[in-house]
């Protein structure tokens, strides 16, 4: 395929990339926008979930040429068409408009698309033009000179945003002597201050900014006009820019704040030349107060010093030897400095040696460090206290610069650092993981240590018998025969205790599976399960197969590394057997209303012994937000999953089914409102149980009979929701809250599992499936997923749980693909669980098994031929089974384009 050469950009081109509302693929949106970067486009990123709103209203802002958006969650059509509509009702209909959905945007959807003004580019695209030549295509397309039509300056003034957009572009690209000087000469009677934020790279200069614009917008009640103008750098090589700091922006409303990315260009320093007349523009159409940010700058650097009417410099506790503060050129000039990061350590002794480099630069030795405008903060926080106290500060010097003083409505905020920066995991335990690693090599050198001793235990017993024999009678035992009897002595002692045990153990625990079947016997009843399975051709196969090898050597590393299934370290299983009642099957379904779902969960479960209900819901809800009428939203609403907004909504979803009956199990593929939809699940369980007490009783149960029934519903619902965050940070992207905040959630609800005795519903499916998904092979599948379970169980003992109290309500879900290595997955995954759990945690032996469930793999199902993804499945789902997993969940053949069909 040969590529035509690459378009040089004439002019500035300009366009804003995002993944659609609901959304969180965005790998392919990134790979499109880095490859723009690299022939010469200014990016302005805004990420994934984005909806149209926010998508025009930064094409305006930043005055773009063309949209680039990534959608691969349904809805399409309705998305881009409003998208269309939308930049056509704000004056930009000449924004080009440019998607892409891989196979989730058919031939049909494409054309009509198209006929709307979007293109949409197809797989088959992708093929005949490669990835450089489907964005050659773009900036070629895009190559136009926006600022050619000059600037309306009365439309300025008056305070259109359009208009302020458009002169910004050209004033930064020199375009108008005459407009230039218009803005200054209307500019030159504003009182608004400038704020310049600079500071490293890295060290929270958007995140503030943002929290800083928050405050603002809260304290005077939404009557001040903000402009804020980020800056980032230039690329010298391609002349591209990432521009993005918008992603980092959670408070820019645009009724009362105009945000504004601008690249360096060609000024070789880290701000436009255009700049001030770029403030002068955002004065003249009536903001109250201007924002600059800058890139990240070195020690030598304070350039936006002559450009600001207050400066904040931003850093990091991490700056090296206190000798390095006397190299940074800001800390003589900023009128105030944040540390941000505060809950990093060492920020405290930061701080402090920052204040006193300050008292040196100023000559201000009679002033206490304390007093200098040095603040801890941690802008990563919501509603830090210490961005309080800096914003606090700033507010005054703005105040002294020419903003208008207003009545503010935050409270004061005593102190100038961030209080109560208690993490999820304490400080001392950030290497549980590489603890976690040694005590599993620890184990496995002790096996080999041991293996080698009761080899060499056997070996010199039967040396001794040897020699015994040799030598005639036992009472006159030569020299020969004592010195292997001491050595025997000293192997014997020199071996494990636990090992020891295991061995003399061993031979009785052989025998229990010899014959046709194990009796044993609990609560006085006798149980009896049958150890073989008979064939057709009539031959008995043991359902556990012994090792034949009685060299103790083998024997030990068998029983330390494998064992029986049942057994430490649970290798093979951590049943003895497997339950031969029911096969460890899930139904999955998920589409339309709750009502069209339960429909489905009763047409697949129909005739099964047991009811295992897997729930996907549709992109909406697992954002945890409501239906709406609005297109980008309804176009989401219950594809690919289930809609569920309210509780009766769940009470629909799973009427005539007994959620709290022993054969019945649910699973909810939810993660960022998790808590709400768990909330909701259980309040169903709750409210059928005391339905069926009416309809049994005849009457209404009084308080005592209510809140028992409540405690016995809680206590025997089965089933598991997902709620793993981690994961969803690394692989899915449908957070709704920070990490932090939702593993709070996490242990919250934990905790209140732990207190009303709910042991049947596990509170988290810490998920490799959907890492795996997204791109993961199976050995960093198990690593990521492994990693994540370790980090909850840290994040759970350092809110006090005992391991014992929340382990067991702990399960995994893993993806089974067509490589080698998911045929040991399993195995693998429940071994290093078992060890960590025992020798790293102290577990008993329930914490110490692993639950886990199989999904086949999605990523390797073909939406072409799909006749075949059946064989691929069975074959995934055959490597689940033999290794022992305790559910299996296979995709449908067609589910490579829906949820599966009735005829699936």
């Amino acid at each position: 395929m040969s590529q035509p050469p690459l378009h040089v950009p004439v002019n500035p081109v300009r366009f804003v990339t995002a993944a659609s509302l609901f959304d969180g693929h965005d790998a392919a949106i990134n790979i499109m926008r880095r490859l723009l970067q690299s022939q010469g486009v200014e990016v302005v990123h805004l990420g994934h979930d984005r909806s149209v709103e926010e998508v025009v209203t930064a094409a305006l802002q930043e005055d773009v040429q063309g949209v680039a958006i990534s959608s691969y969650q349904g809805g399409h059509v309705e998305y881009f068409t409003y998208l269309v509509e939308r930049l056509a009702e704000r004056g930009a209909g000449h924004v080009k408009v440019y998607g892409g959905g891989g196979g989730v945007i058919v031939p049909e959807e494409i054309a009509e698309l198209g006929a709307r003004g979007v293109h949409i580019f197809s797989p088959q695209d992708g093929q005949r033009l490669g990835l450089p030549g489907m964005i050659n295509q773009l900036v070629t397309e895009c190559d136009v000179d926006l600022a050619a039509g000059g600037a309306d300056l009365e439309a300025l003034r008056a305070g259109s945003p359009a208009a302020l957009a458009r002169a910004i572009t050209v004033l930064e690209q020199g375009a108008s002597t005459a407009l230039a000087e218009g803005v200054r000469a209307a500019a030159s009677g504003s009182t608004a201050p400038v704020l310049g934020i600079t500071g490293t790279g890295g060290s929270g200069k958007s995140s503030l900014t943002d929290e800083l614009v928050r405050r603002l917008r809260r304290d005077s009640q939404d009557k001040l006009r903000i402009a804020v103008l980020a800056i980032d750098p230039t690329r010298r090589r391609g002349g591209g820019a990432l521009l993005g700091d918008r992603i980092r922006m959670n408070s820019i409303d645009p009724d009362v704040v105009f945000f504004r990315s601008l690249a360096t260009r060609d000024s070789g320093h880290q701000v436009p030349e255009a700049l001030d007349d770029v403030i002068a523009a955002c004065k003249a159409a009536g903001f109250d107060i201007v924002i600059v940010e800058t890139p990240g700058i070195g020690q030598g650097d304070a350039a936006i010093v002559p450009h600001c009417d207050i400066s904040l410099y931003v850093m990091t506790p991490e700056f090296g030897a206190p000798s390095q503060l006397e190299k940074i050129d800001m800390l003589d000039f900023a009128d105030v400095i944040a540390v941000n990061k505060y809950e990093r350590r060492g920020a405290e002794d930061a701080r402090r040696d920052v204040a006193r480099q300050i008292v040196r630069n100023r000559g201000a030795f009679g002033t206490p460090w304390e007093e200098m405008p040095v603040f801890g903060t941690s802008a990563a926080r919501f509603d830090d206290d210490g961005v309080s106290a800096l914003y606090q500060f700033i507010k005054g010097l703005l105040v002294e610069k020419g903003l208008a003083e207003f009545d503010g409505v935050l409270p004061v905020v005593e102190g100038r650092t961030s209080t109560g920066l208690v993490g999820v995991l304490p400080r001392g335990r950030e290497r549980y993981l590489a603890e976690i690693a040694e005590t599993v090599r620890a184990y496995h050198a002790a096996t080999e240590r041991d293996a080698a001793l009761a080899r060499r235990i056997q070996q010199l017993g039967a040396t001794r018998e040897l020699l015994a024999v040799d030598h005639g009678s036992a009472h006159h035992e030569p020299a020969s025969v004592e010195a292997v009897t001491r050595l025997l002595a000293a192997a014997e002692e020199e071996l494990s205790p636990g090992t020891r045990s295991q061995l003399e153990a061993w031979p009785a625990l052989r025998e229990t599976y010899v014959g046709d079947e194990q009796v044993y016997v609990i609560r006085g009843k006798e149980i009896r399960t049958p150890l073989t399975r008979t064939t057709l051709s009539g031959t008995h196969v043991p359902r556990v197969a012994l090792p034949r090898d009685d060299e103790a050597g083998a024997l030990v590393r068998f029983i330390r590394s494998e064992n029986l299934p049942g057994y430490f370290p649970f290798t093979s299983g951590v049943f003895p057997f497997k339950r031969a009642g029911e096969a460890p099957a899930r139904m999955f379904a998920g589409e339309g209303d709750a009502e069209r779902t339960n429909r489905r969960f009763h047409l697949l479960s129909e005739g099964q012994p047991a009811t295992r209900l897997s729930t996907a819901f549709d992109s909406v809800t697992l954002y945890g937000r409501d239906p709406s009428p609005q297109p980008d939203i309804f176009g989401k609403v219950g594809t690919s999953g289930v809609s569920i907004a309210t509780v009766d909504d769940m009470h629909d979803l799973f009427a005539g089914f007994d959620l709290c009956s022993p054969t019945t199990s649910v699973s909810m593929t939810i993660n960022g409102p998790a808590p709400a939809i768990l909330a909701m699940f259980l309040n169903t369980a709750i409210d059928q149980q005391l339905a069926a007490f009416r309809s049994d009783e005849g009457r209404e149960p009084d308080a005592g009979e209510a809140d028992e029934i409540r405690a016995r519903a809680l206590s025997t619902v089965r089933g598991t929701v997902q709620a793993d965050i981690l994961k969803e940070d690394q692989g899915q992207n449908t957070c709704i809250f920070s990490t932090e905040f939702a593993l709070r959630c996490m242990a919250d609800i934990q905790e209140w599992f732990i207190d009303h005795s709910i042991r049947n519903f596990y509170s988290v499916s810490i998920s490799g499936y959907h890492i795996a998904e997204a791109g993961a092979n199976p050995i960093s599948q198990l690593a990521f997923t492994l990693a994540n379970g370790f980090t909850y169980v840290e994040a759970y003992l350092a809110r006090g749980m005992k391991i014992d109290d929340f382990a067991p309500n702990l399960s995994f879900f893993f993806s089974n693909g067509m490589d080698a290595e998911y045929t040991v997955l399993g195995r693998v995954a429940r071994r290093l669980w078992a060890i960590a759990m025992r020798d790293k945690y102290g577990a008993d032996e329930r914490a110490q098994k692993m639950k886990y469930h199989i999904q086949t793999s999605g990523r390797s199902l073909h939406a072409q031929e799909m006749d075949f993804n059946d064989i691929r499945t069975t074959l995934q789902a055959l490597c689940a089974l033999y290794d022992n997993a305790n559910s299996l969940h296979t995709n449908a053949y067609d589910e490579a384009v829906t949820t599966p069909s009735a005829q699936s």
